[in-house]
């Protein structure tokens, strides 16, 4: 599913809502992450049980374990994402080097 995921790759975890703990924040569960993860949600009224797509960019990758920041940083497996922007390198305008004169 994730094969070609790379580092600076913008990625999406797809977790589920566990509860809403306050009024602007929710509490998620996102998969092969062992621990709750709290999110602000201003916009939406998020219930119990519905999907929700999390955004963030990759920072480390090892073997099959994917680090990506999500404000903190969250270790999953690389299965559970999807690629949603790959990176792209910078163009330079002008060469590194001063041109003879």
């Amino acid at each position: 599913m994730a094969k070609g995921i790379n580092i600076g790759d913008e990625v999406a975890i797809a977790a589920t809502v566990r509860r809403r703990v306050t009024e602007d924040r929710v509490s998620v569960s996102i998969p092969s992450y062992g621990f709750p993860h709290s999110i602000v949600d201003r916009t939406s009224q998020a219930k119990k049980g519905q999907p929700m797509e999390l955004i963030g960019d990759v920072t480390h990758i090892d073997g099959d374990l994917v680090t990506v920041n999500l404000g903190v940083p969250v270790t999953v497996n690389m299965d559970t994402l999807r690629l949603v922007t790959p990176y792209v390198l910078p163009k330079r305008k002008t060469p590194l080097v001063d041109k003879p004169t």
